[in-house]
């Protein structure tokens, strides 16, 4: 399946896509289910089996309704760096010995067609980085990596905004420079696992008005993800609908020769393979 949040002028509602169209997933059930994802997942594999049965219910042209990032309201975003060996080889760098991992705020999160924006009194080196995100379906404390994917609910793309100036040269500030407002953008769906049976051959990529600036594919993966569920779990407890960004492949700007970063007018769009692609327009505020 693939779900997705969605206004269609009522405020953010929970929906199935089906044939180029939306279900309202707590109408079709008549309230068995509820309207928002991260309610939704809690309830377990449950949800996600009445959901199926429901694709043959009424719904409405996804044109005549406005995409929203897929979870709004995720307890917490883990995000995981230089996860890529292109990336590693991109910089000269030697692949980590174990995840690098950091925090991205969910006050930052955006969706589909949201502006990202930022003040260029405070960044001038914004930079575009596609990424498959993992969205929790299942308490998860201590998960061994043989089960780890059974917590999994589906996967999403990120786009991991950074601005590099803030993230390396003002004292290796990682969180601020990731968690700008708007610095999240989510979408456009939730592809259910059971699409996905391997999220390691997943074609990915970035494009900058138009121009591919990454397109790389998941098998470039460092730490595979049932490996940073068994690691992330050992100390923190993910929750349903927590989201793990996995890191991004090559082709970012920060080290292309010489240097390129976004700039007021620019749109980014970013694809995965059973995903989809999502854009988003780069405002600078004056």
């Amino acid at each position: 399946m693939k779900l997705v949040t969605y206004d269609g002028g009522q405020g953010p509602r929970l929906g199935l896509i089906a044939n180029d169209s939306v279900i309202d997933i707590a109408e079709a059930s008549n309230g068995a289910l509820p309207a928002d994802m991260r309610s939704f997942l809690e309830i377990g594999d449950a949800a996600l089996q009445q959901a199926q049965a429901l694709t043959n219910a009424q719904g409405r042209p996804l044109s005549e309704v406005r995409v929203m990032a897929p979870i709004l309201n995720p307890s917490k975003i883990v995000a995981i760096g230089l996860n890529y060996m292109d990336h590693c080889r991109e910089q000269g760098v030697q692949p980590p010995k174990r995840p690098t991992t950091f925090t991205k705020f969910t006050s930052s999160i955006i969706g589909p067609g949201d502006e990202i924006r930022w003040n260029p009194e405070l960044t001038q080196k914004v930079d575009w980085e596609v990424e498959l995100a993992v969205v929790i379906g299942k308490r998860a404390r201590n998960v061994s990596e043989a089960d780890a994917l059974d917590y999994v609910a589906g996967y999403t793309i990120c786009h991991d905004v950074s601005a590099r100036d803030l993230q390396l040269e003002k004292g290796d500030q990682w969180i601020v420079g990731k968690s700008l407002d708007t610095f999240c953008p989510l979408g456009p769906v939730l592809t259910t696992k059971d699409e996905m049976p391997d999220p390691h051959t997943l074609s990915l990529r970035c494009l900058v008005n138009g121009k591919a600036m990454q397109n790389s594919n998941t098998k470039e993966l460092i730490f595979k993800i049932p490996f940073l569920i068994e690691f992330l779990t050992r100390g923190i407890t993910l929750l349903p609908g927590d989201v793990i960004t996995t890191g991004t492949p090559d082709g970012v700007g920060n080290f292309l020769k010489p240097p390129l970063f976004l700039k007021d007018g620019d749109e980014v769009t970013v694809e995965i393979d059973g995903i989809g692609s999502m854009t988003n327009r780069c405002v600078e505020e004056r």
